[in-house]
């Protein structure tokens, strides 16, 4: 089983591969990424809810609950970013 050093490694990588990733996209290509990262967020709210069911410990139990909350936050709002933009590119009737 890893141990916290290699599961820290791969985290700090992820988030700045990520976060090199989304600065180097184009402006008209946000509306397709923010689906996109929707579905991953989705993923993760899947990965959180199995986490906080397993019940090994308190911590982990309280942790998966807190990231089913921030997870299922981040979906929430980024339907509600996506739908706007897309409402930004809809002809208004007179």
């Amino acid at each position: 089983m890893p141990d916290f050093t290699s599961h820290l490694y791969v985290f700090i990588l992820a988030a700045f591969l990520g976060l090199e990733v989304i600065r180097r996209v184009s402006p008209l290509l946000h509306t397709p990424l923010m689906s996109l990262t929707n579905a991953i967020s989705a993923i993760s709210v899947i990965a959180a809810i199995e986490l906080a069911g397993a019940k090994q410990t308190t911590l982990s139990t309280v942790l998966g609950t807190l990231a089913v909350a921030t997870a299922s936050t981040n979906v929430i709002g980024g339907f509600m970013i996506t739908d706007r933009m897309l409402r930004m590119f809809k002809k208004r009737k007179p």
